[in-house]
């Protein structure tokens, strides 16, 4: 995942407490995304990387100590399950303490083993005294210690299965080459923007959504939206554009990254950025530089650059916005809420550049269409019966938790599902 300028600033600049605690923080949330599912994360502080507050899990915490209270309806039992909650979170900081003495503050391997033992051994005495009382209600916290555990590794598990279904069933692009510009199939007017999470190669959805229908948009765009543990974005570097295969093929791949306290366009906003975008990287593509930069065999992944997307608009009156380098300019009708675009009066650009813009526009003001993957997680015949528990509940969980942020602002007559089972 590539960060912005900002970013590698902040992250490559002196080593201090505060950089230490927004490293760990931020590994906190990776975490959180890579070992549980899905939920809301509220980043609480603009100047302090990596304050977190997650809503669910104080609801849940809260339900469960209404049913610890409900259900043992003594302060002694409650009293033994949460000292050994206590002790034990005091364990595992006295263990997790020695590593940052290490790796944090650069200290001898000596000295954290002084810590542990000096530390240790005291709370090893009160932990024995509390694993005692292990049947009178210290049970508790271990019984969900375990499931919760359950959960993260089924979730963990689940996750590398389907990333890993993803990277070896993604189409190549010696796939699509063969097929030449139209695909061997019926290109119709508009734009087609197919979501994924891959940053690199064909997902499957597309060889399985043209297998199934011979039919596509005229031009197509891989979406790839990113969260970066940084709290804006600059809206010159959030889009990253490149293109796959020739340019007759007329597809492109973008990717688009977000900061945790950055809000996500509306539909009608993001369409002027995203087509604005892609109109920078063709003019940018077509210069001398450029494609002397580029010569040689089209390779995936070789041209992706990030592009600025500057533009004037007009409003209902008819006065014209900021000025801008970029001669493609949105223009709203007046009266209507739909954004048309149109190219410059004045000839600029070779040919090539002016046929691949217009067909860019002509395909926006044909319509924009987003294609989202809708998929099943399913084990394979012959495995065992851990592995599909495991898959089910992942699949369970995955089908109720919640979804990705950016799908609540995408139109619902303007979405189109497609459906894939991954045997795994």
């Amino acid at each position: 995942m590539a960060c912005s300028s900002n970013c590698y600033t902040y992250c490559c600049g002196g080593k201090s407490s505060s950089y230490y605690g927004y490293l760990f923080n931020n590994q906190a949330v990776f975490l959180i995304g890579l070992f549980f599912p899905r939920v809301k994360i509220v980043n609480t502080s603009s100047t302090f990387h990596g304050q977190i507050y997650i809503p669910d899990i104080n609801w849940v915490l809260m339900l469960l100590c209404l049913a610890v209270t409900m259900g043992f309806r003594d302060t002694k039992h409650i009293g033994n399950a949460s000292g050994l909650a206590i002790i034990t979170v005091m364990l595992v900081t006295t263990f997790l303490m020695s590593l940052v003495i290490i790796i944090c503050w650069g200290r001898s391997i000596l000295f954290a083993i002084c810590f542990i033992f000096f530390f240790g051994t005291i709370e090893a005495l009160y932990f024995s005294a509390a694993v005692i009382k292990f049947l009178e209600g210290a049970w508790v916290p271990v019984a969900l210690s375990f499931l919760f555990m359950f959960i993260m590794c089924v979730w963990h598990y689940g996750t590398i299965k389907k990333y890993e279904f993803d990277v070896q069933n993604k189409v190549s692009i010696k796939w699509l080459l063969d097929l030449g510009p139209s695909l061997g199939i019926v290109r119709v007017r508009g734009i087609g923007l197919i979501h994924t999470d891959l940053v690199s190669g064909i997902p499957a959805i597309f060889s399985h959504f043209v297998t199934n229908i011979p039919a596509f948009h005229q031009v197509l765009v891989f979406l790839c939206i990113k969260s970066v543990p940084i709290p804006h974005v600059k809206l010159e570097e959030r889009f990253m554009v490149g293109r796959i295969g020739p340019r007759d093929f007329r597809i492109y791949r973008c990717i688009v990254r977000y900061g945790y306290h950055d809000v996500h366009m509306d539909d009608l906003e993001f369409e002027k950025e995203l087509v604005c975008s892609i109109a920078a990287f063709i003019k940018s593509s077509y210069s001398a530089e450029h494609n002397r930069l580029f010569e040689g065999p089209v390779k995936e992944g070789e041209k992706m650059e990030v592009v600025s997307a500057r533009f004037q608009l007009e409003d209902h009156d008819g006065v014209p916005g900021p000025s801008t380098s970029l001669e493609m300019q949105p223009k709203v009708a007046s009266g209507a809420k739909k954004v048309r675009f149109a190219l410059p009066e004045s000839p600029g650009g070779t040919c090539g550049e002016r046929e691949e813009l217009q067909d860019l526009l002509e395909a926006r003001e044909a319509g924009m269409a987003f294609v989202l993957g809708h998929s099943y997680m399913k084990a394979k015949a012959g495995s065992t019966m851990v592995k599909k528990v495991a898959i089910n509940v992942y699949d369970f969980l995955r089908r109720n938790s919640r979804g990705p942020s950016y799908v609540i602002s995408i139109p619902h007559a303007s979405t189109l599902e497609v459906g894939m089972v991954y045997l795994v």
